[in-house]
């Protein structure tokens, strides 16, 4: 039987439907049920990409601003909740006649970091921390809330908490550095230098599309945060730190580092790894049907094509998405999106993998293709 790696993430969400994103260690058959009565059930065969296996499930049917809880098996054995968490919970978008606003949590710029204390960078607390991190203490916030047993509560507003309480938001947004490739934590570091060499260069940087799983993995593996990340639909987009630090931010910056031997496999994998980790959950059920690199990589069956074929596709579309900042248009690449949440419409504009600075002068924060 295959494992969880990483997820249950909740993705993509609209009025009537919540998509799931997972990472298993093999192929298998991926449902997420609702487990109150008899709710609705979505199932995907996984697809894989250099030895690593994903899934995107869509669970339809369901009624707009009415958490379900879910469960996820995989080929018939249930893998969520673990033992002991609270339940997750399907949170589909409110429908148009839900006059109630959109509560959005946002951030960015988060560091893997050790959580064992507060930690500042004093020698006598741990080097390796870096501040309080707030993601994590939204999770903890929410998660004992949600362990906690119920009790009567005098009633509140439409769209406020109970007393004591604090309202889980309708959709979490990240905004990019969902992780640093230039500055990676203490255990990735070791893990880096059982693998390879890091006195060559990129020395304890990422080096390629492998690191960059090993990456994700760490982010969103924490208890607490893996939780969060099973529960709240979460939108998000990347940035520079994703790939490294200024990424696309002149011509010259781009002639510099193209000029060391180990940045084709960095962006290449950079690229990879920011489709399948976060882009792909952005696109709604129609958008995934359409989009030429997931029927590329899940083939006509939807149980994934060769690796090595897929890896090829995804590879290819790493490349071209990278030659738009040279000034190529690309009209069929496009990390810009939107969800409608009830009466609220959530555009989120990618200005750094769409960004160009040609060698001919031009400079444009957002491509022409994708400003369209």
């Amino acid at each position: 039987m295959a494992n969880l790696v990483l997820g249950p993430l909740q993705r993509h969400v609209d009025a009537t439907s919540v998509t799931i994103w997972v990472e298993t260690d093999g192929p298998t058959q991926v449902e997420v049920a609702v487990i109150d009565a008899e709710g609705p059930v979505g199932s995907a065969h996984t697809f894989t990409v250099c030895g690593h296996h994903y899934a995107v499930v869509t669970v339809d049917g369901l009624r707009g601003g009415v958490p379900r809880p879910y469960e996820v098996r995989l080929d018939g054995e249930r893998a969520w909740p673990l033992p002991g968490e609270p339940p997750s919970l399907l949170r589909p978008a409110p429908g148009m006649a839900d006059a109630a606003p959109t509560t959005l949590a946002f951030g960015s710029c988060r560091v893997t970091a050790p959580q064992e204390k507060p930690y500042t960078l004093n020698a006598d607390e741990n080097p390796s921390g870096l501040g309080t991190d707030a993601l994590h203490a939204l999770a903890l916030d929410l998660r004992a809330q949600a362990a906690a047993p119920a009790v009567p509560a005098a009633p509140v507003p439409s769209g406020e908490p109970a007393s004591g309480g604090r309202r889980t938001p309708d959709v979490l947004l990240l905004l990019g550095d969902q992780v640093y490739a230039d500055h990676v934590s203490p255990d990735t570091l070791a893990w880096i230098r059982r693998r390879r060499d890091t006195s060559r260069p990129p020395g304890e940087e990422i080096a390629d599309f492998e690191e960059y799983t090993r990456l994700y993995r760490e982010a969103w593996s924490q208890p607490e945060i893996r939780w969060l990340l099973s529960t709240v639909p979460t939108a998000m987009v990347f940035d520079d730190h994703d790939v490294r630090d200024d990424w696309n931010i002149s011509a010259a910056w781009r002639a510099e580092v193209r000029g060391q031997p180990w940045w084709d496999e960095r962006i290449i994998g950079g690229i990879m790894a920011a489709w399948l980790y976060q882009h792909l959950g952005n696109l709604g059920p129609a958008q995934r049907a359409s989009d030429p690199v997931f029927a590329a990589l899940t083939g006509p069956d939807g149980r994934g094509v060769v690796d090595a074929e897929a890896a090829g596709a995804l590879r290819a579309f790493a490349r071209r998405a990278d030659a738009r900042a040279d000034g190529e248009r690309h009209d069929d690449i496009r990390w810009s999106y939107r969800w409608d949440l009830g009466r609220t419409r959530l555009v989120v504009i990618d200005s750094r993998s769409a960004r160009v600075v040609s060698p001919d002068g031009r400079r444009l924060m957002v491509a022409d293709a994708e400003w369209d």
